[in-house]
């Protein structure tokens, strides 16, 4: 059961702004993964801090996620379109050099179209240009960088499609696995705020998160996750902005409940997305520690039980019964003990005395 917790951005207790820094203060605290936010603009001197993240995260492991643009207009027309592939450009950019496992993306208001197949196909026709531009990227054979190895060995981020959490935005759990099922290179990202509050409140046990992973899995056929999770406030189906989890009808424990009872088969990220940032990703993390915990005394609790039920259970029907010739002892061997018993004390007589030092070595043994 793999997983990993980061949060969404640097850390708040950072002391510096860069993203290298932020890695480092994020492995201190025991996390093992972050998701570099590009939200509103990719300038070009964020490109060193960039590289520098690329070639730490390549030497340590450290799984390095990128989020693209908040506003996207992926139904738009084709200049609404134009402009917002070309802020998803910069971030595919900025991707390739911090050698990103995940790339989240946003398709944007319906515009002008419904909900439907129509919608659907526009999103899907979109993300396949995105995928196919992030292989010329990783694959361009005229660049050489010999200080970015993953690039040449490595394989292209994966495009995220997220989940929104707004009626009037693309992006329901039905329409993104629509998509992801026909776009090869694509994957779901499962912003569980969004779907709790697109579902009016939905995910309150874990047998939802059972529910929620199973239908991904059925439909797209995954193990590997990558989810977003913050407390969220919600209208109507809306989502209105992000909380710490704690101040949230959206809680955490049936989630870490699930992961650690029923989730062994999961390869999952979890990024925060609250405005705690990091002290929520730590709170995560001590949620599934202490399932872990209620999991193992459950277990040990269960082992003393049927131990303690084996020693006192009666015997099976069925199985034989002790007999006379087990219970009781056989009668010679009683006849032995009685014969084998000390002779009674006896008033001495001038005939016994006589005899006492007669006795055989038989008799001696059996005074002895």
């Amino acid at each position: 059961m793999p997983i990993k917790l980061g949060p969404a951005g640097v850390p708040l207790s950072c002391k510096g702004r860069t993203i290298v820094e932020g890695m480092d203060d994020i492995i201190s605290l025991g996390l093992e993964t972050m998701e570099v936010q590009t939200v509103r603009m990719v300038a070009p001197q964020h490109f060193e801090q960039y590289w520098q993240a690329g070639v730490l995260a390549n030497k340590t492991d450290f799984e390095m996620n990128i989020h693209g643009p908040y506003y996207s207009e992926l139904l738009g027309n084709r200049v609404e379109r134009g402009r917002s592939m070309t802020k998803i450009e910069t971030t595919l950019q900025a991707a390739r050099t911090i050698n990103a496992r995940h790339i989240t993306l946003h398709a944007g208001h319906y515009g002008d179209m419904p909900p439907g197949s129509a919608a659907n196909e526009q999103v899907a026709n979109v993300f396949a240009g995105i995928v196919d531009r992030v292989h010329e990227i990783w694959h361009d054979d005229e660049d050489e960088f010999p200080v970015f190895p993953w690039i040449k060995d490595g394989t292209p981020s994966k495009i995220g499609v997220e989940t929104s959490g707004r009626q009037e935005l693309w992006g329901s759990l039905e329409e993104v696995l629509e998509v992801v099922n026909h776009v090869e290179g694509t994957i779901p990202v499962l912003n569980i705020a969004h779907i709790h509050a697109r579902g009016h409140g939905k995910m309150r046990t874990s047998e939802d998160y059972g529910e929620l992973f199973d239908e991904v899995r059925e439909t797209i056929g995954t193990k590997e996750f990558y989810c977003h999770f913050s407390g969220v406030e919600h209208r109507s189906g809306n989502a209105m902005h992000y909380t710490q989890i704690k101040k949230s009808d959206l809680n955490f424990e049936p989630l870490a409940e699930f992961i650690v009872e029923d989730g062994g088969w999961l390869d999952i990220t979890l990024i925060s997305d609250s405005p705690l940032l990091e002290h929520d990703a730590m709170y995560m993390l001590q949620n599934i520690e202490k399932s872990r915990h209620r999991q193992l005394e459950r277990k040990a609790r269960e082992d003393r039980r049927r131990a303690l039920a084996a020693q006192t259970a009666p015997a099976p029907l069925g199985s034989p019964q002790p007999t006379a010739e087990h219970t009781e002892e056989p009668a010679q061997k009683v006849e032995e003990k009685k014969t084998s018993k000390k002779p009674t004390a006896k008033k001495s007589t001038k005939k016994d005395d006589e005899s006492v030092f007669d006795l055989d070595e038989e008799d001696d043994d059996d005074l002895f």
